[in-house]
Order: structure tokens, then C-alpha cells, then sequence
């Protein structure tokens, strides 16, 4: 009873500890994790294969937004909280200025889905950039519409969870120097 409870806590450097504890490598949320891919490829392949099986223009968009949209509200609710431990919003305030927070949870996260998690929501943004560009050259102009709604929703999340995981801007910068400090120290 109480044994369950109770949580190992080191005295000294807690992230000595982290550093030196491998990070689990299974699964533990599969049905997050297969939602987070699911919506996303989903969206794809129905922009892909729509005009395949569907002379409507109209129910091929809306079905992609909807895909795209239930997307960005799983990936920004519930994926990225339970796979990595991070959530992001943004506020507006009084005088118009928008203000970006962020929370971190410090659970142990899994590897392995920490990869599925920033592979999915970094590798289907840019297939989306590529399909504008395709769209734009290609003078498929209404398709363009539904593209840049692809690119916006899955943008938006990729650029809440950079700054959520790395930081603001001024973070960003100082952790960029320091990175290039040390690498030049070491040569």
C-alpha cells in the first residue's frame, strides 16, 4: 500500500541521476501514439488519393481539414502531453500583445515515443510545405487553399512545441552560443 507511494528522490544532483538512468524504451501510451500518427498521415493520404476516388472538391477539403483539425487539437491536448511531457498555449492580452507559455512535465518519457512524436510532427509539416510548392507550380490553385490550412495547423503545433521544448527566444540564442562556445573550446 504505502511502498506504491513512495518515490526514490536522489539528495544531490538530480540531473546526475537522469543522465546516468536510461530512458525506457517501450511504449506506454500506444493509443496516443497511434492517434498522433493516425491523423496526420490520414490527412495526407486522403490529399494524395482524392481526386482518385472523389470527383467533390468540397468533401475532399473538408474531410482534409477535419482530419487536419482533429489532428492539431490531439497533437496539442493530448499527444504531446502524454509522449513527451510538454504542453504550449497562447494568450493575447489587453493590449493586443500575444504571450506564448509552456509547461514541462518532469516524468520519465520514453524513447521510443519521443521519436514517433517529433518524427511525425517534424516530417508532416514539410511534406505539406513540399505539397504548396507543388500546388503553387503546378497552378492547382484551389487545392492551394487546403494546403496552406495543412501547413498552418501542422505549423503551428511544430513551432508551440520548439518553444515549449527549447525555451523563448532569448533561450534559444544563449543556448546557441553556448553550443558553439563549447565546440569551438574543444578544438
Amino acid at each position: 500500500d504505502s511502498n506504491d507511494d513512495i518515490e526514490d528522490v536522489s539528495l544531490f544532483d538530480a540531473e546526475e541521476e537522469t543522465t546516468s538512468r536510461p530512458k525506457k524504451s517501450k511504449i506506454r501510451h500506444p493509443v496516443a501514439s497511434f492517434f498522433h500518427l493516425f491523423f496526420r498521415v490520414s490527412a495526407i493520404i486522403v490529399y494524395l488519393l482524392c481526386e482518385l476516388f472523389s470527383s467533390s472538391f468540397i468533401a475532399c477539403m473538408v474531410t482534409i481539414i477535419l482530419l487536419l483539425s482533429c489532428d492539431f487539437w490531439a497533437v496539442k491536448n493530448v499527444t504531446g502531453r502524454l509522449m513527451v511531457g510538454l504542453r504550449w498555449w497562447n494568450h493575447i492580452d489587453e493590449d493586443g500583445k500575444s504571450h506564448w507559455a509552456s509547461s514541462q512535465d518532469s516524468k520519465t518519457v520514453s524513447e521510443a515515443e519521443s521519436r514517433i512524436f517529433w518524427l511525425g510532427l517534424i516530417a508532416c509539416p514539410v511534406l505539406w510545405v513540399i505539397f504548396a510548392f507543388s500546388a503553387l507550380f503546378s497552378f492547382r490553385v484551389k487545392w492551394l487553399a487546403v494546403v496552406i490550412m495543412g501547413v498552418v495547423l501542422q505549423g503551428a503545433n511544430l513551432y508551440g512545441y520548439i518553444r515549449c521544448k527549447v525555451g523563448s527566444r532569448k533561450n534559444l540564442t544563449s543556448m546557441a552560443t553556448s553550443y558553439l562556445g563549447k565546440q569551438f573550446l574543444r578544438q
